[in-house]
């Protein structure tokens, strides 16, 4: 296939959102796990369902606002300088080690390469210019450009639009089941970064590929 466009999300595909788990244990003794895995379940269901009720909030606030719901729920109360530094440690996420090599090879076979996340640019931007990948990210999109949070095909939409190619074009890459399997059903050729080794979502929406890490990429045909 001419892939034109290699798209990867960025949260869990290539930066590790439990790398917050350090930080939170700092600030919560003995609950740092805990905080972190409720912090990154809450986010997705928050963007979910402010996406059904029509109550759309860009991912900061909805990251802000799990991240006081996992607190919480651990029976801990959070202050406003520690609620700032965890969320400032999601803008210093580290990324996976095979990531920047990948990167670097992807560039130099003349291609584009861009990140489509739910994130909003406050939490991307940063994110990209303090890691190893900020020389090989040629395009960060947003899904809050146009306030429609993956899996929507509206949210796909705004990729191919953003580069001006068609979605035949695009090899999208995710670690999350659910954002594979909205993106097929958009029609883009996909490769699900399986980090886990989790079964296939039962949605009837085969990914095109299945890699343990990015390094599969190099069997892409």
């Amino acid at each position: 296939m001419n892939i034109k466009a290699f798209v990867f999300d960025a949260y869990g595909t290539l930066f590790d959102v439990f790398s917050v788990m350090e930080k939170c244990e700092e600030l919560f003794p003995n609950n740092g796990e805990a905080i972190s895995q409720s912090w990154r379940k809450k986010q997705l269901e928050y963007s979910y369902l402010r996406q059904m009720m029509g109550k759309y909030r860009p991912f900061s606030e909805v990251t802000r606002d799990a991240l006081r719901y996992a607190v919480a729920e651990t029976g801990q109360d959070l202050n406003a300088e520690d609620e700032e530094a965890l969320l400032g440690a999601y803008k210093e996420l580290e990324v996976y080690e095979e990531v920047p090599q990948v990167l670097k090879e992807l560039k130099e076979q003349n291609v584009t390469v861009a990140i489509f996340s739910n994130g909003s640019h406050d939490m991307l931007d940063p994110l990209v210019a303090q890691s190893p990948l900020s020389d090989y990210i040629d395009h960060i999109i947003s899904a809050d450009d146009v306030k429609q949070y993956k899996p929507t095909p509206a949210s796909y939409t705004h990729v191919i639009d953003s580069l001006k190619i068609t979605r035949q074009d695009v090899l999208f890459m995710s670690s999350n089941g659910w954002d594979i399997s909205g993106a097929a059903n958009f029609g883009f050729n996909t490769a699900w970064i399986n980090r886990k080794e989790q079964p296939v979502e039962e949605l009837n929406l085969q990914p095109s590929s299945i890699y343990h890490d990015l390094t599969g990429l190099k069997n892409w045909k």
